[in-house]
């Protein structure tokens, strides 16, 4: 009866969109896989380069927040963002779930992927990968955790179109609507955006 009960809400979490926080604690070194409608995009984190964002990371992965989510902030020549559940109720959840900050390990060049943030300890779930020298964004302290190790041209060729006028980025404070109404908003008036379709941990 309890393998029946679990499986019932495993089943329930999936059909709200999501699974729940787990905060689980990552590998040392992992790879993800970035299924795209592009193609696909291989991440490879390192955990002693920024151990929250690692962690929170490997968090989302698992929990499946990325499928179906929309590259929404990507800008030619200097990054893809993404990282806003496609449905309110889940990225509602995460939401609030900030983690510390980490000290910038690893500068910001083409293909490091980090956390945006608008304030100090205040990461969550928004990602961006860099497509070109970012490194000065060293200073203001966003940590790398990975690096893309297969995909810069999928990377490269995510589209961009729109900008920042999809969303923008945090400090924006032009993304309430992704939150209010997730895919739906943004498949209205942005339908060309590229999204991810799934992202998985590799073996």
């Amino acid at each position: 009866m309890r393998q029946l009960a679990g499986a019932l809400a495993l089943t329930m979490m999936v059909a709200v969109g999501g699974f729940e926080p787990a905060d689980a604690a990552a590998p040392r070194e992992f790879r993800v896989r970035l299924d795209t409608s592009k193609g696909p995009i291989v991440v490879d984190v390192h955990r002693d380069w920024a151990p929250h964002g690692a962690d929170r990371f490997y968090d989302l992965v698992t929990a499946r927040y990325f499928d179906d989510s929309r590259f929404f902030r990507v800008v030619k020549g200097q990054w893809a963002q993404f990282g806003i559940n496609g449905e309110p109720a889940v990225a509602a959840r995460w939401r609030g779930r900030t983690i510390p900050d980490d000290p910038v390990k690893q500068s910001n060049v083409r293909g490091m992927v980090a956390f945006a943030f608008a304030e100090p300890n205040a990461r969550t779930t928004q990602v961006f990968i860099g497509l070109r020298d970012n490194s000065s964004l060293d200073a203001q302290g966003f940590a790398p955790f990975g690096r893309v190790s297969q995909g810069m041209d999928v990377a490269d060729a995510l589209n961009s179109e729109y900008g920042e006028t999809a969303g923008g980025g945090i400090r924006a404070g032009r993304q309430q609507q992704l939150f209010d109404s997730g895919n739906a908003y943004l498949d209205r008036e942005f339908p060309r955006l590229d999204r991810i379709i799934q992202a998985r941990v590799l073996p």
